[in-house]
């Protein structure tokens, strides 16, 4: 990437208060022309409050914004797009039955006289802007038939029609796969060839190193290191956002040849076929793969959320037949869903009501509900998960990811499964709380309980499992024991590289 000396946006002493909270405490960073800047830091860091001072959804409390050596003031966001700062958020704000060209130019459409719009320039126009960057689309295609990983290279080409000097990306990984990560990286350095400085928050700090010149690290709300990223390691950077070391790295350790749950040939003909493997006595097994893969699929079909066409299932030696996921929890298989707002979670709910509501019969007296034995389980759970709440009877919507995450997990572990089936545990949280939910997950499997993790995270699988399964296009490529498992590996496995359709037997 092409870097220079060049100061583009400086920010000296920038505060922002909220009602209890002192989001951003002085905070001084600087960015410079033609340079990916990464922003890393725990949630609740303030790196989401700093970003939207810069796209004008905040005015600071005090300090100040310099852009290109002068001061300004970045009232709303149409004056941050007017200054040169476009901003593409985690959350997509394209309208789906809109086309690609509508939403990269909405309200900003060529008109004819008459204003009518000009429909073919507005196309030439869409054309010309996804090959600069590379994208392959229709520009008359409706947004709602494309996947998220392309809605989001819309959402980038839709801040880049405004032409920006600085382009924040927030999150930008967090829903794409491996290979379109790739080509979103190409598309980053296309833009910082071209002088435009990208400001890149991520959760991911092995993104940091493929990606960023520099990275800053905020820390309750203050900056607490800004280096070039060839002068440090991740340890620096964690350091910085936790304020300690951090190993993800668990000790290999003897698991149990006890088979607690087997699958067989399971398939549902759309999304998974013919899939099979098994589950061993306190064992974290773990399943990689890429989007589209047929993991999540496949783990609903098992706790009966979604129907399968053909498969039996084994727990405990025992043939089980499993209708619903209610049946599923009798019969001991707890689900933790990958979406923990849509899913997982009551979010207008207090903690202690989140926590027990899986479990609602063993707190309940004759017709009502036992508030003293609630009260006491729920303390017990935010004791041993660290929940940070100023109070069990606080709603959940006010707490952080990683302590709703937390809160699920206290959800199912109450009732005690066999085994646990946890999508994606550490999907947008910090490094802290990840390492915090790997424990809390070999603590229960030193208690009895046997658990699957379904995760995209490559780093995550390594540190946990003790083994993995690859699957790739509803189809199970591999089995890898943990000396076996490395990065290389899973990927080859998950790519589809080298191997036949058909699927592996149990072992």
């Amino acid at each position: 990437m092409t870097t220079t000396d060049e100061v583009v946006l400086r920010t000296t002493n920038v505060s922002k208060s909220f009602p209890g909270v002192h989001a951003l405490k002085n905070v001084s960073i600087e960015i410079f022309r033609g340079e990916v800047h990464a922003i890393c830091g725990e949630n609740g860091a303030g790196k989401s409050t700093l970003m939207q001072i810069f796209a004008g959804v905040y005015m600071p409390d005090s300090g100040s914004i310099e852009l290109n050596g002068k001061e300004v003031e970045i009232k709303n966001q149409k004056k941050a797009n007017e200054l040169g700062i476009s901003m593409v958020y985690q959350e997509r704000s394209l309208v789906s039955s809109l086309s690609v060209a509508e939403n990269i130019f909405a309200a900003r459409q060529p008109v004819k006289m008459g204003g009518r719009v000009d429909w073919k320039k507005l196309y030439r126009m869409t054309d010309e802007l996804l090959d600069r960057l590379g994208l392959k689309l229709n520009a008359a295609e409706l947004v709602d038939t494309l996947s998220p990983a392309i809605q989001q290279m819309v959402e980038i080409a839709k801040a880049l029609s405004l032409n920006p000097r600085i382009l924040i990306l927030d999150e930008p990984t967090s829903s794409i796969t491996h290979k379109e990560i790739a080509t979103l990286f190409e598309i980053i350095r296309k833009m910082t060839l071209q002088g435009i400085a990208v400001i890149y928050i991520t959760h991911k700090i092995s993104e940091v190193f493929q990606i960023a010149d520099k990275v800053s690290i905020l820390k309750d709300g203050q900056h607490t290191g800004t280096d070039r990223v060839a002068h440090i390691d991740q340890n620096w950077i964690i350091k910085r956002m936790i304020g300690r070391d951090v190993y993800f790295h668990f000790a290999e350790r003897s698991v149990s040849d006890e088979v607690v749950l087997d699958c067989r040939d399971f398939s549902d003909e759309r999304h998974f076929w013919n899939v099979s493997f098994n589950l061993r006595k306190k064992e974290i097994l773990s399943f990689a793969g890429l989007t589209g893969a047929g993991r999540t699929e496949l783990f609903k079909s098992i706790i009966g959320a979604i129907p399968k066409t053909r498969g039996e299932l084994y727990l405990e030696d025992r043939r089980i037949r499993i209708s619903s996921p209610i049946d599923a929890l009798a019969m001991g298989l707890a689900y933790l869903p990958e979406d923990r707002k849509e899913d997982g979670l009551f979010l207008d709910m207090d903690v202690r009501m989140n926590v027990v509501s899986a479990s609602m019969k063993t707190f309940q007296k004759g017709l009502n509900v036992d508030e003293r034995m609630v009260d006491k389980v729920t303390r017990q759970y935010v004791e041993e998960l660290s929940i940070n709440t100023p109070s069990i009877k606080q709603q959940v919507v006010y707490l952080s990811g990683g302590n709703q995450q937390k809160v699920i997990i206290a959800k199912w572990i109450i009732t005690n499964p066999k085994v646990l089936i946890v999508d994606e545990p550490t999907r947008g949280v910090d490094v802290g709380v990840k390492t915090e939910i790997y424990k809390i997950l070999r603590n229960l499997t030193e208690k009895g309980t046997s658990i699957i993790v379904i995760s995209s995270d490559l780093p995550e699988v390594l540190s946990i499992s003790d083994r993995v399964y690859v699957m790739y296009r509803g189809v199970l490529t591999g089995e890898l024991l943990r000396r076996d498992a490395t990065e290389e590996n899973i990927m080859m496995l998950a790519s589809g590289i080298g191997i036949t359709t058909e699927p592996i037997g149990r072992s």
